[in-house]
């Protein structure tokens, strides 16, 4: 895995709350926001490096809004800015926890902190992206994430997840570093998964590969 570089930031000791009122946030982001199509696996922008987010200012915050309506529309659990075709590293995530409690947010210059070797305990479960729509692959990542970053504002946070919400933060820090899912598998299972991706039918709208 290569090496995550982000914008150099005070530290964070406390994670941010991230549960608190999510319905009400979530649905105030996507109501100001236009859902965008997603972008598909082949498409330059979701395999490189993303550029830092730098400008924490109105455009910024309406792309979030843009990207929380986009994730609704495609029934999502998380959206990287890559995933509607803008070159950005900022995600946003409205994912359940294996306890069923929702966490909604949003981070920029995403960077996942290393874990202990008694924190690395590896599940392996089924996995999809709405970049591959219709695929799913098993892979295993570890269920306890932390992620270090911005928030809209530009102010250090810290995010912690265990279980389904771990997943989530260590994909979508993935895309923002030109990985997708699918690039973690061995050869035989992301063929498979592209012919479930070539075979299905996306339930959203999707940008055409040139």
């Amino acid at each position: 895995m290569a090496s995550q570089q982000g914008i150099d930031e005070p530290s964070v000791e406390e994670f941010i709350n991230d549960t608190e009122d999510a319905e009400e946030r979530e649905r105030a982001y996507r109501e100001r926001g236009t859902s965008r199509p997603i972008t598909v696996v082949g498409n330059p922008v979701l395999h490189r490096e993303c550029q830092d987010v730098t400008a924490f200012d109105d455009e910024l915050a309406a792309l979030i809004d843009d990207m929380f309506a986009s994730q609704r529309t495609a029934e999502g659990v998380g959206l990287a800015a890559n995933q509607i075709g803008v070159d950005r590293k900022v995600f946003v995530y409205d994912c359940p926890d294996d306890e069923g409690v929702r966490h909604v947010g949003v981070i920029c210059n995403p960077v996942l902190d290393e874990l202990p070797a008694d924190r690395r305990v590896l599940d392996e479960s089924n996995e999809g992206c709405l970049s591959v729509p219709t695929a799913y692959a098993s892979l295993a990542r570890p269920d306890y994430a932390v992620v270090s970053g911005q928030d809209a504002r530009g102010n250090p946070i810290r995010i912690e997840g265990t279980g389904y919400f771990a997943r989530c933060l260590q994909h979508e820090t993935d895309h923002l570093y030109g990985r997708l899912y699918i690039d973690r598998l061995s050869k035989r299972d992301r063929k498979d998964a592209l012919q479930q991706m070539a075979e299905g039918t996306p339930r959203y709208e999707v940008v055409p590969n040139e």
